[in-house]
């Protein structure tokens, strides 16, 4: 189906960028082979390390004439193999398009390239009075990773998610044509929003080089609150109480002890509260600090008055630097913990999440596995993850199956789906399949056709 590249496409490609920046053979690290959880690998043949729009057109156009398939790929750390070469071919790197190339005030935006890290668009962002709102767990994630997956986090509650915030994009066809979509407009009803096909694509319809992003005035006081209850399901079951109360909340984060002890070992840092079974973590943000103190008390309050043991303010900084580091740390925590792992990514309503969490127990018991869980309970989005521990492979491969059968099941009886912000990619396609259906998918085949009708930009991806 796809060519193989050969010496002659290398040559082709060095001309478009450079000798130094054109890797194939064994002078690609294997790191590329995966990307951070590991369940799929497969090297491609070359890497190219773009630096430009203009590279990536020049790359893009002489794969499509001598169709050899091409995958993207920032800083690797997706969940689901959307960034793996499954069928060799060329693999562009991004990273070094790392820029942030304009802050215009006046229209609230900044303008970067795909490369540049969310802590680094964070940091300066701050630097300058303004908050770029989506919050990804993973903050060495890269921009375009981010976009490309819609990737939400954990301020969704308040602010929205990566697609509320993206006014503009330039991007590259897999034809090698530059398009430039959207822009600084606030309002654009002018035809179809390809801008926002391609947000949230993984990498199949177009390559992302460009970015025009929404900022708003960053919030002067920003106070959060610890949570303990004496159960999971009262924690879980807080928060349609919380959103029903119309309180201002920027993050409703739900954990529960195993995840927390399993953080506190893997940073070797204290949590300042560890004794209950689950935790909540509320978060409110304002200019005005009589309005931040006066939600709080209202949230503290009905905690308290659904079940919660106490509620303890993350005001100090050595508080916030634990519990914020331990909250950013979960997924590398688990994945310490165990020998392999894999992870359901599932959304489910929000009045829904209580019962869900509280089925992954079931579950656990039932197939005798290890299923640690924790996620945006203001959102529906839970990441739940399924240990190997000390399981044999044949043992693994139908325990991990069974999990994943019996868990997306429930979310699709509680009318979710298969994914909140990790995406599809390679190793969840049956799920979405199952979820969509054939009328659906066949709409995407549809559109991801039009843009890329000989497939070869991220092929086998999604579904």
């Amino acid at each position: 189906m796809y060519n193989k590249v050969t010496q002659k496409d290398i040559d082709a490609l060095i001309a478009a960028t450079s000798a130094d920046r054109v890797l194939y053979g064994e002078s690609i690290s294997e790191d590329y082979s995966h990307d951070e959880l590991g369940g799929i690998s497969n090297m491609p043949e070359v890497l190219v390390k773009v630096l430009s729009t203009e590279e990536v057109a020049a790359v893009m156009k002489h794969a499509s004439q001598n169709k050899i398939p091409v995958v993207v790929r920032g800083s690797g750390t997706g969940l689901v193999g959307a960034s793996v070469a499954l069928h060799g071919g060329i693999m562009l790197e991004t990273t070094a398009m790392n820029k942030i190339l304009e802050l215009d005030e006046e229209n609230l935006t900044v303008t970067v390239q795909p490369g540049v890290l969310l802590m680094e668009l964070a940091a300066f962002c701050e630097e300058h009075d303004f908050l770029y709102p989506p919050d990804p767990g993973e903050k060495s994630a890269t921009i375009g990773g981010n976009i490309s997956t819609n990737a939400g986090g954990m301020r969704a509650v308040k602010y929205g998610v990566t697609r509320d915030y993206v006014r503009g994009l330039t991007a590259v066809l897999p034809s090698g044509e530059i398009v430039t979509l959207g822009g600084k407009v606030v309002k654009n009803s002018s035809g179809y929003s390809l801008k926002d096909l391609i947000i949230g694509s993984e990498g199949t319809l177009a390559v992302i080089t460009e970015a025009v992003l929404k900022l708003v005035p960053l919030p002067k006081i920003t106070t959060s609150l610890l949570v303990p209850f004496t159960s999971i399901s009262d924690a879980i079951g807080t928060v349609p109480l919380l959103i029903k109360s119309r309180a201002s909340l920027t993050a409703i984060e739900f954990m529960e002890q195993g995840t927390i002890l399993f953080s506190e070992e893997y940073l070797g840092k204290n949590f300042p509260d560890k004794k209950s079974p689950a935790y909540l973590i509320l978060t409110v943000d304002g200019n005005d600090k009589s309005v931040v103190d006066a939600e709080i008390d209202k949230v503290a309050e009905l905690c308290i008055g659904a079940g919660a043991t106490d509620a303890l303010i993350v005001d100090t900084e050595e508080r916030k630097g634990s519990v914020w580091s331990a909250r950013g740390a979960f997924l590398e925590a688990i994945k310490a913990s165990t020998t392999e792992m894999d992870e359901c990514d599932v959304v489910v309503p929000r009045n829904k999440v209580a019962e869900f969490v509280l089925y992954t127990h079931e579950v656990s018991k039932q197939l005798g596995v290890r299923i640690p869980s924790f996620g945006h309970a203001g959102d529906g989005n839970l990441h739940v993850y399924v240990c190997r521990d000390d399981l044999a492979d044949t043992a693994w491969k139908d325990a991990l199956e069974k999990a994943f059968d019996l868990l997306y099941k429930k979310a699709r009886a509680l009318s979710g789906l298969v994914s909140g912000e990790h995406g599809i990619g390679y190793a969840k396609k049956g799920f979405l399949a199952e979820d969509y259906g054939e009328t659906q998918l066949s709409l995407m085949r549809g559109i991801k056709s039009a843009f890329d009708p000989n497939c070869i930009l991220n092929p086998g991806k999604v579904f």
